[in-house]
């Protein structure tokens, strides 16, 4: 580490301290009699202890990048719970994410108490509130780990999933530590972790963790030097013990549809080896996969790649946009007779990278409405029983799994939420470069601050408290597993005098009704504009055929 690095404008309340702390003991030492300078001098060397201090403690992130001055955020977190407003201020005033969740992650994560007094902070009255049913007749709390078999017919190398696990982070996006965080914290609690588009790096190894490699369309770790996929690399990293499940990304919830450019100054030499890439070169991932144009092509590249890595699980994950062009991915599994063994839904709500605003905002189907049609879909060409599904976008809470789980969902992942397990503040500075916690950066000095040990740990804790609050919902409606979550148990309030269980709001389609023609007129639409080798609608759409 350069000391050169020990300059920057953050630590200037420091290096006053240690300046006031050696003046005001040299002039003690010429007049050792004066009050005022003794004073001095015990006030900047109290402080200078607890500025080294905090440089060389291991329990907070902030600290340790911005000593001395980041106790003034310590001191508003310890009035925090008397501000009502401010600790449970909601999405709905303009916070990317609910200050009440965020808090339940710390809590868990650090293993303190998440209770609190004085009932519910919601507007129960309130259009949109939500809630579960309970049983009359509760069931005992599982000690169970809550896991699934991932992998269908054709997959010679099925997994034992949690039905908790990390999202896509890249490294990359995150730093190092992040990385070797949330791969030892996986490690330790015994679930997955994602590791994003941008390859299976060293630091994934270290760990030892489960992992998910994702393969976006710039085939990072699996490419030839001109971008195209490389069938030999892929293979050779596919076939370590480490990787038990492969994901193609299609799209991603914070911007579908959208490619990449990781630019040329950010090109480091670990992040060339990692993906793949020349050292000092713009590195692009594109909008759309070139290994493949249709759907039929792709799911001859998903059974090639279950070829290549030796029957482990394949499986991809997309953000829904038009409903005609996943349809006529499913006429293309019924066409070839290649079913992937999982998809994982993500939302246009989720994304923890950053993305042009209109890309965040409004393009997308957010995650329930998406995972509701990629299980109706399924269910109406009869492959549900085959294809496990999996949903992301803002899942944090024990409620969000279950929520998920009765609309479809298999498993969950989270993001943001094991971010938060590392030490995130959401300060929103992750496309900066200037994370103060060193989550989100490849600023050496600034990843430092982030010790793995002591997160990792908090990592395996927050999943830890997480599915033993599932167990609790699950027991107190009256189920053994999260599994048996129904639409029906859910409730919605849509106005202050109107209530609709979920199976009115995202009713399920019979199993082979898009096969015999007898699902809904939107879902015949759609499915009557899907083509198998092609994902352009089979014929002219005029204004009549969407409406």
């Amino acid at each position: 580490m350069k000391f050169e690095s020990f300059l920057a404008p953050r630590f200037v309340p420091f290096w006053i301290v240690i300046c006031g702390a050696f003046a005001f003991l040299a002039g003690l030492s010429l007049n050792p009699s004066s009050y005022l300078l003794m004073a001095g001098a015990g006030i900047f060397s109290f402080l200078a202890i607890i500025g080294i201090h905090d440089l060389v403690q291991t329990r907070h992130a902030v600290l340790r990048n911005y000593p001395i001055a980041a106790h003034i955020r310590f001191l508003l977190e310890s009035i925090r719970p008397e501000m009502r407003q401010y600790f449970f201020e909601d999405e709905k005033h303009g916070m990317p994410f609910s200050r009440d969740k965020r808090a339940i992650v710390y809590q868990r994560a650090k293993l303190q108490l998440d209770k609190r007094p004085f009932g519910t902070v919601y507007d129960v009255y309130g259009d949109g509130f939500e809630w579960l049913n309970h049983s009359i007749a509760p069931k005992s709390v599982s000690q169970q780990a809550f896991r699934i078999s991932i992998g269908g017919p054709d997959c010679a190398k099925p997994y034992s999933s949690s039905i908790f696990n990390i999202s896509a982070m890249s490294f990359g996006s995150l730093s190092a530590n992040a990385i070797r965080a949330l791969n030892v914290g996986a490690q330790k609690g015994g679930f997955a972790h994602d590791t994003g588009e941008g390859g299976f790096s060293p630091y994934h190894r270290e760990g030892g963790g489960d992992i998910i490699w994702e393969l976006g369309s710039g085939y990072f770790g699996a490419r030839h030097p001109d971008g195209s996929f490389s069938p030999e690399r892929f293979a050779a990293t596919a076939a370590n013990e480490q990787i038990r499940m492969i994901e193609l990304k299609l799209s991603q919830g914070a911007k579908p549809g959208h490619g990449g450019v990781l630019p040329a100054a950010k090109v480091t030499e670990e992040i060339a080896q990692t993906r793949g890439v020349p050292i000092g070169v713009d590195c692009i991932s594109p909008a759309r996969h070139p290994a493949f144009s249709t759907p039929t092509e792709m799911m001859q590249f998903i059974g090639l790649l279950r070829q290549l890595s030796s029957g482990k699980p394949v499986g991809f994950k997309l953000c829904i946009g038009h409903e005609w062009e996943f349809l006529a991915i499913c006429k293309a599994m019924q066409k070839t007779g290649i079913y992937p063994d999982f998809i994982v839904v993500d939302g246009a709500e989720g994304g923890t990278g950053a993305a042009p605003l209109e890309f965040l905002d409004h393009l997308g189907k957010p995650m329930r409405e998406g995972l509701s049609f990629v299980h109706n879909a399924l269910i109406g060409i009869g492959a549900r029983d085959r294809i496990r599904i999996g949903a992301s976008g803002k899942i944090a809470t024990a409620f969000d799994i279950a929520r998920a789980m009765a609309l479809g969902a298999d498993w969950c992942n989270s993001a943001r939420g094991f971010m938060f397990a590392l030490g995130c503040i959401q300060s929103q500075s992750c496309h900066t470069d200037m994370c103060p916690t060193g989550v989100a950066t490849q600023d050496p000095m600034r990843a430092r601050a982030l010790v793995v040990p002591d997160k990792a740990t908090r990592v395996a804790n927050f999943h830890r408290s997480t599915i033993a609050a599932l167990a609790e919902l699950t027991a107190a409606a009256g189920l053994d597993h999260p599994s048996g979550f129904q639409k029906e148990f859910f409730s919605r309030r849509i106005s202050p005098s109107e209530v609709v269980t979920f199976a009115a709001l995202y009713p399920e389609m019979e199993n082979g009704a898009l096969l015999r023609g007898t699902a809904d007129e939107a879902f015949m639409r759609a499915w009557n504009l899907a083509d198998a080798d092609s994902f352009q609608p089979a014929k002219q759409m005029s204004p009549a055929s969407l409406t």
